[in-house]
């Protein structure tokens, strides 16, 4: 699925209600708030805090897949082609910052 594509499932699902999306504030928080629970897990996973048992690479990508729906949220709310933004993004690291880090 592109990311074109995943507005678009984002944009359906969300024009079903009469306030398809949050406010810019409550969006930018329920962001916030996801990239939070990533960092729980990731802290888990990875850093010194003990894993609970219930806490795996699966609540990793659950995780991540929070933060992409929540990111197309306040994309599609704002009018932002995901795309667009992302080629924009890639063109600049890869000009801007080509020489930036040793590479292999």
């Amino acid at each position: 699925m592109t990311i074109n594509e995943m507005q678009s499932v984002v944009e359906e699902w969300a024009n079903q209600f009469t306030k398809p999306y949050f406010s810019p504030l409550s969006r930018m928080a329920a962001l916030t708030e996801e990239v939070g629970e990533l960092a729980r897990v990731m802290n888990r996973i990875y850093g010194d805090k003990p894993n609970k048992s219930e806490e795996n690479l699966k609540d990793l990508e659950e995780e991540i897949g929070d933060i992409l729906f929540s990111l197309i949220c306040n994309a599609n709310a704002e009018g932002v082609d995901l795309e667009k933004s992302f080629k924009r993004k890639i063109d600049k690291v890869y000009n801007r910052d080509n020489n930036r880090f040793d590479k292999k």
